[in-house]
């Protein structure tokens, strides 16, 4: 493989996207940096009227194929739908959030207050309910307030909120952060956009990808490319307790090229040419096991005429929580394969 270039700014990039904070809807913050990163690197920027942050990067040459390369700016959080009179905030998720993983957990609104979300206590339960998950419309979140008109002066219906994270490198090259889904991409995405290109390039950071992927088609209609790579993490099972297939995919055996996931059947010859520019490049690639999961390719594909796609994406364990977890090795070779991939691409 050849020198994996740039392994600190990787990382740094990831770090700093993952601690913005960025719902569905409320992508701005991730906007703002990346077009901060980008001040003083010679391409087009522009923003949609759906937030999609749409850049064009000359290249050395011209490529015979319009590629479109992208990756989502939202994470999976919450929105307030109700303040009882006591100041308990009722919330609902935005994007598709395990109830199994918000009882307990820290959360932060977009006025900055923090908050728990909490329900009945252990001993207070009765019946059925010791053995059920409870449900994120039977918790609330609780920012000390002692009524509703003091929760009010920090929280009003409509406000999102975000789970609370640290960016941390633990074990054996780990890593692990809220919004792993779908920053990565996105750090992969910026640091192409900061490098040389060899053709021109159309990149786009898209809104709304865990409300049903909304802004992508916008922003593949507008662009009518040829083909589009979409950048991703995707979910790894490799765990305790789950074997074979069931596992779909593996943190430390590289890049995740799916031939199909819920949304999606990837372009055939992509796939394939995924992996022989892998192995030309002595970069580690897997499959997904099992059908599974979704991205912004689910609108992309079936835009503007028909567009080919294909999906690269890093194996992430506990996806949509606070804790994502990535091993930095899949995250590095996946930006190597990436730049190959969009290569070969645009001339394909």
């Amino acid at each position: 493989m050849q020198n994996l270039c740039g392994v600190k700014v990787m990382i740094d990039l990831l770090r700093d996207l993952c601690l913005i904070n960025a719902v569905s809807g409320d992508e701005q913050d991730v906007r703002d940096y990346v077009t901060d990163k980008l001040k003083d690197v010679d391409c087009d920027i522009e923003t949609d009227n759906l937030g999609n942050l749409i850049i064009f990067k000359k290249g050395r040459n011209k490529p015979k194929n319009k590629l479109m390369i992208c990756a989502h700016m939202d994470e999976v959080g919450f929105i307030v739908n109700g303040i009882n009179p006591d100041g308990f905030i009722s919330l609902s998720s935005v994007g598709g959030i395990s109830d199994s993983v918000c009882f307990g957990r820290q959360i932060r609104f977009k006025s900055g207050v923090p908050g728990i979300i909490g329900g009945k206590p252990t001993h207070q339960l009765e019946g059925d309910e010791k053995e059920k998950q409870p449900k994120l419309s039977t918790l609330f979140a609780d920012i000390g307030a002692s009524n509703k008109e003091e929760a009010q002066k920090f929280v009003s219906l409509g406000d999102p909120a975000y789970f609370t994270s640290d960016f941390i490198h633990f074990g054996s090259g780990l890593i692990k952060c809220k919004a792993i889904d779908d920053r990565l991409g996105c750090a992969v995405m910026l640091d192409l956009i900061m490098s040389d290109v060899d053709y021109d390039m159309h990149f786009v950071f898209t809104a709304g990808e865990e409300i049903g992927a909304r802004g992508a088609g916008a922003a593949a209609y507008a662009l009518k490319p040829d083909s589009a790579l979409v950048l991703e993490a995707t979910t790894a099972c490799d765990i305790a307790g789950v074997d074979g297939e069931k596992q779909v995919c593996k943190l430390g055996f590289g890049t995740v090229v799916p031939f199909m996931d819920t949304g999606a059947v990837y372009d055939r010859e992509l796939y394939k040419l995924a992996f022989e520019t892998a192995a030309e490049n002595n970069l580690k690639c897997q499959t997904k096991t099992q059908i599974a999961g979704g991205n912004d390719s689910r609108i992309i594909h079936k835009t503007a005429g028909g567009i080919r796609t294909i999906c690269l994406a890093a194996p992430c364990r506990y996806l949509h929580s606070p804790s994502c977890v990535i091993k930095k090795s899949d995250l590095l070779e996946m930006r190597v394969l990436a730049e190959k991939m969009a290569y070969k691409m645009a001339v394909l």
